[in-house]
């Protein structure tokens, strides 16, 4: 999941983007309303987490106004307005959650994991196709019950294609959930993960659709 962290306490943010990060998050972050905005007008975000005491624009305007395009992203609100007002007027406004500060980062993984699997293919942190599964709260990859020793990278690319089992994912919707703004990225570095993970895999799991990308099967 790639997550636009919209947060102007630089502090904390760093702390919130390396604990999201140790969990296979790919975080954005930025400091104010409007760059949060600009940046949303990219849909290669999938959720935001959103402090509301930003310094240019209230969060709840820059939820509004991402609530007036459309946008369906999930937003979750991050902020230390705690009461029933605050919180009874961000949710009307269209925020899926808020969490007020301070917090328990466990608490804010929890709500992740049910917006992440309300967007996704799972109901239950299992993600299951064929004889492979992923357990998303616990990150480890299963072939018949069995745990699959694989790198973050390669969770992250087979995490990315089981959500989608059926649809074709190219590569570079895979590169979007791998890496964050600015980070160097190698030309091959999706080949050598499907690559690597083949070698892991039962034979034939991930297909290649040539010049569009990849895919597995739902069942």
């Amino acid at each position: 999941m790639r997550i636009l962290l919209v947060e102007d306490d630089i502090p904390l943010a760093l702390g919130l983007q390396q604990s999201l990060r140790h969990e296979g998050f790919v975080v954005n972050h930025v400091t104010n309303g409007k760059t949060a905005i600009s940046a949303l007008s990219v849909p290669d975000q999938d959720l935001v987490i959103l402090d509301l005491g930003l310094p240019d624009i209230d969060g709840l305007e820059v939820l509004k106004r991402t609530r007036d395009r459309k946008l369906g992203i999930p937003v979750i609100i991050l902020t230390a307005r705690d009461s029933l007002e605050d919180k009874v007027k961000g949710l009307d406004i269209g925020a899926d959650d808020y969490l007020v500060k301070p917090f328990e980062i466990s608490e804010l993984l929890a709500r992740l994991r049910v917006i992440e699997r309300r967007l996704g293919t799972a109901k239950s942190a299992l993600i299951i196709c064929s004889d492979v599964a992923i357990d998303t709260a616990a990150h480890k990859i299963l072939i018949k019950d069995e745990q699959l020793i694989a790198s973050k990278k390669e969770y992250m690319v087979l995490k990315a294609l089981m959500e989608n089992a059926g649809r074709i994912q190219s590569r570079q919707q895979i590169e979007s959930r791998l890496y964050e703004w600015g980070e160097e990225v190698a030309s091959n570095a999706v080949e050598v993960h499907i690559h690597n993970l083949r070698k892991k895999l039962p034979e034939q799991f991930i297909k290649t659709v040539r010049g569009v990308g990849y895919t597995v099967n739902k069942t």
